[in-house]
Parts: structure tokens; sequence; C-alpha cells
């Protein structure tokens, strides 16, 4: 609230000359007077009131405009962050699209359908991120950081998970052939319906998967994996993986 105090009117010029010391100061007590009533002129005028109060309901004014416009600056942000990540599409580097991915997951915006193969996303923060059906084939996504992403239906084969983080990630009916999950972790990872074939699961982590239903582990590698389900070994050698040290092997 505006709070204005009356202002009084200033001494006259006798009564201020009066107290005037050193004659070489007068010029300087003469302006500061003038000034004294100038001010107290413009104190009785209404309409400078009237600016005062408009000045600050402009401002009033502003701030809820830039509230009432805030989800069409969110939309407009998400809007370039896609365009972002569409015209890098075919392109070598990031081209902006981790930060852009991320910026979107972080304002909870579905990646489904996300068409990125090839991308190099290394790297990458995209926790608890909606990645239905998106196609990241051959993409490279070492260190990438993905924990209970949902990741079904997704075709993520030939990628390059390799030290990413997996885990709780829901990769039901999910295409893993030939991706190197090597020292991943997919601790509690879903795999019901995913295809593991020639797969490297090398070093990788299996606390507590969901196995039993995966659709396919023929020629997978799971040399050295941490943490098994039991049974998951002896199953995976049945229905064909195989159990190589090195890549040469």
């Amino acid at each position: 609230m505006l709070v204005r105090e009356e202002k009084k009117p200033p001494q006259t010029w006798e009564q201020r000359r009066a107290h005037v010391g050193p004659r070489w100061t007068l010029p300087f007590h003469a302006l500061e007077w003038a000034f004294d009533w100038t001010a107290y002129g413009l104190s009785q005028w209404a309409f400078l009131e009237v600016l005062e109060y408009l000045g600050i309901l402009s401002v009033l004014v502003a701030v809820l405009f830039y509230f009432a416009e805030s989800g069409d600056r969110r939309k407009q942000k998400h809007y370039q962050a896609w365009q972002v990540i569409n015209t890098a599409q075919g392109k070598g580097g990031s081209g902006g699209r981790i930060e852009a991915l991320q910026e979107l997951n972080e304002d909870h915006q579905p990646l489904v359908g996300l068409d990125a193969p090839g991308a190099f996303l290394q790297g990458v923060q995209l926790p608890g991120a909606n990645l239905l059906r998106c196609n990241l084939e051959a993409a490279d996504l070492r260190d990438s950081h993905l924990p209970a992403a949902d990741l079904e239906y997704a075709n993520l084969h030939s990628a390059n998970f390799r030290s990413g983080d997996l885990h709780q990630a829901r990769m039901q009916n999910a295409r893993l052939e030939d991706a190197d999950l090597v020292g991943a972790d997919l601790a509690g990872a879903d795999l019901t319906g995913a295809n593991l074939e020639n797969a490297d699961l090398r070093n990788t982590v299996l606390t507590g998967i969901g196995w039993r239903h995966i659709k396919s582990i023929q020629g997978a590698n799971v040399y050295g994996v941490r943490n098994p389900p039991e049974g998951f070994l002896y199953w995976a050698r049945q229905h064909g993986a195989q159990s190589v040290a090195g890549d040469q092997e």
C-alpha cells in the first residue's frame, strides 16, 4: 500500500538566508531552496500521484501476465526441445539432443516413440523416462542413467549400454539383439518378452531380473554376469547362450 505524507511548505528565502554561513555557500543554499519549492509544488499535483499509482499497477499487471503465460512459455520450450531432437536426426555428435531430452524428462514430458537411431547419447540422464516404443537402434548410450525407465517395445537393437544404469527398467518385449550391455546395471529390470539374441551381457548386474519369459537369448554372452537369479545361467545355456571371456573369443 502506497503511503504519502503531506509536505510542509519550505522556508521563505529570508528565513533560509538567515541561516546561511559563509557567503560563498550562498549559491548552493539558493539552489537547494529552489529545489525544495519545486518538490513541494509537484507534491501538490494529483496528476503525479495518479502516475505513481499507475506505475505500481503496471508492475502488478506485468507480474500477473508473467504467471498467466507460464504455460505458453513451457509449451514453447518443449516445442523447441523437440525441434532440436528431430533436426539432429542422422547427424553426428549429440546435436543438443542430450540436453533437450533431459529437459523434457525433467518436465515430466513423455518421450514415447522417440526416433533417434544411431544417436550419440553417452551419459544421458533420463530417470523414469517414458520411452515406450522408442527407436534407439545402434545408439551410443554408454554410461547412461535410465533407472525405472519405460522401454517397453523399444527398438534397442545394437545399442551400446556399457556401464549404463537400467535398474528397475521396464523392458518388456524390447528388441535387444546385438546390444552391448557389458557392465550395465539391470537389477530388477523386467525382460519379459525381450529379445536378447547375441547380446553382450558380460559382467552385467542381473539381480532380481524378470527373466523366465525372455523371448530369446540365443548367442548371448553371459560371461561373468553378477548376481544372476537362481536357475538363470542354466536356463540361458540351455537356450543357446554362451560364456566367453574376451571380445575375440
